[in-house]
């Protein structure tokens, strides 16, 4: 593979500082990488190697305009033929081709899934009233559900946005926090609030939540309620039991749409009791309107080493 133009500043922004990005390449597609100037040769089993040189080249084309970093090169990767591949068999997600990627415009920044099991999500999210987004951190799971919200909520397909947590205590004690019961709960709801500002920026956010049009609550806060044209998200759901799940899905009504993260690998429950997440995915799975997509550590999108640290777990936990 040949590739052009043979620009010096090019090719050391593609390799990296003692060809960091290319050794990255080799480790996440197990193949070899062999380059002299501007050839380049890939190696390894032939899908590998052909995802390789896809990436090569799409990264090379970056350079013109970037400067590369092991980020960069990772979100690449997630992008790339073999992680579709692999996550669109083993979620079943064979509705989602390549072609029907699904991006959401917010007033900040424009935001794209990372692979088919994050375009699948995206897709049922806005397809079923009652989506699952069931895998370990770092895959996007509460992000992307965030991003559909403000997406319904700028296009005025609904009026208010509801995010949700369950205040478990995850080895520490809320009673021994400064502050009142709001201050108090306001850490368990941080992602939510820093997704937030990301996609409409903190003055827009809490303009919107002095009008009450985004609301952020506990869980023990929706019982009794009735959440009608609303997106209500219900994030680390892996921590409620099936009783606050049952109560939380009852909530949904007219022209609402509800999405539900949660972990089932990191559950802080009391020892020995039910987590609602996973009951849940249980009841639930034959139900009409109601869609499950489960992530991977193939699907994580931070830090490189993340996904490691997550597949490890996975491995000892097994």
């Amino acid at each position: 593979m040949v590739l052009e133009p043979a620009d010096n500043n090019r090719l050391a922004n593609l390799c990296g500082q003692f060809d960091e990005h290319l050794r990255q390449i080799e480790r996440r597609l197990e193949v070899e990488i062999a380059s002299r100037g501007h050839r380049f040769r890939v190696t390894g089993r032939p899908g590998a190697a052909e995802v390789g040189g896809d990436v090569l080249l799409s990264l090379f084309a970056m350079t013109d305009q970037e400067r590369l970093d092991p980020e960069r090169v990772h979100m690449m990767l997630q992008e790339s033929f073999m992680d579709n591949a692999e996550t669109s068999a083993a979620d079943g997600a064979s509705e989602v081709s390549n072609d029907e990627i699904v991006s959401i415009q917010t007033r900040r920044k424009l935001i794209r899934p990372r692979g088919a099991n994050q375009t699948a999500y995206l897709r049922r999210i806005r397809d079923h009233d009652l989506a699952f987004g069931i895998g370990p951190a770092g895959t996007g799971k509460t992000y992307l559900a965030v991003a559909s919200a403000v997406d319904a909520l700028e296009n005025e397909q609904v009026r208010r946005i509801v995010l949700v947590r369950p205040a478990v205590e995850a080895g520490e004690r809320l009673g021994f926090l400064p502050g009142d019961l709001s201050q108090k709960v306001d850490p368990y709801l941080r992602p939510m609030y820093d997704a937030l500002y990301d996609m409409i920026g903190a003055e827009r956010v809490t303009q919107l939540i002095e009008r009450n049009v985004i609301e952020v609550a506990p869980l023990a806060f929706m019982r009794g309620r009735s959440l009608n044209e609303s997106v209500v998200i219900l994030d680390e759901a892996q921590n409620t039991s099936n009783e606050q799940m049952k109560m939380f899905l009852t909530r949904i009504g007219f022209g609402s749409r509800a999405v539900v993260t949660g972990d089932i690998t990191q559950i802080d429950l009391p020892s020995g009791q039910m987590s609602g997440l996973r009951n849940a995915a249980e009841v639930l799975k034959d139900v009409r309107g109601v869609s499950f997509t489960y992530f991977s550590p193939k699907d994580v999108v931070r830090h490189e080493l993340v996904q490691r640290i997550v597949e490890a777990y996975e491995k000892d936990d097994r």
